[in-house]
């Protein structure tokens, strides 16, 4: 699997309307986003299997990668291109011992650029910082600046992911500190037109847009 992590990365929003759900992912997608991550933090297993399974159908369909967070049962059973592990996720050689070689790991290096040498030595695919802006997602987490990102373009040799109340007006100053990817939830899936909000935001990567 040779595809990147940059531009869109669109997480899910909490939702046990499946309809609705994979209608917004297929809009993302159609506007150009290039990662889906699926998250749910509530909703029961098999609900979230269904979702996960649906949605990995979807995203192998527009040739984007599918991102399971926090499970890697999930992402190994649905076979999902792989998992993003947070703070308290398990570590990324268990992972891979249950994912195996050719799947991604991302990892949640929150405002550490410790945290993000540590989860490079230990074998991980890309790294994510945050929150760059105050987040309805996650209202109490960590502050994060444009010179991390600075800092980590330089000193990482993975992709970097920004996160955290990230829109379209203030997402161009994210990538041009060094981001190759901005993950995404409200800014996206709360707005009235999915598929033309994600045009909007694959637009500030130069990367064209299916027509």
């Amino acid at each position: 699997m040779n595809k990147p992590v940059s531009g869109l990365y669109a997480v899910t929003p909490e939702l046990t309307d499946s309809t609705v759900l994979v209608s917004k992912v297929d809009a993302a997608l159609r506007g150009g986003a290039r990662i889906i991550q699926y998250r749910s933090k509530s909703t029961e297993d098999s609900l979230r299997r269904s979702q996960a399974a649906a949605i990995a159908r979807l995203c192998h369909r527009w040739d984007a990668l599918f991102i399971v967070n926090d499970s890697v049962e999930l992402a190994r059973d649905i076979d999902a291109d792989g998992v993003h592990l947070g703070r308290n996720d398990g570590d990324i050689g268990a992972a891979r011992a249950v994912l195996g070689p050719g799947k991604l790991i991302g990892v949640s290096c929150y405002n550490e650029m410790v945290r993000a040498r540590v989860a490079e030595s230990q074998g991980a695919d890309y790294v994510a910082f945050g929150s760059f802006f105050p987040s309805a997602t996650k209202p109490l987490a960590l502050g994060a600046g444009t010179e991390l990102l600075r800092n980590a373009a330089s000193e990482i040799a993975l992709p970097v992911v920004a996160i955290g109340g990230i829109n379209v007006d203030n997402a161009a100053g994210l990538i041009a500190a060094g981001a190759d990817a901005v993950a995404v939830v409200s800014a996206l899936f709360d707005a009235p037109d999915v598929e033309a909000q994600a045009r909007r935001f694959a637009r500030l990567f130069h990367i064209p847009v299916p027509s």
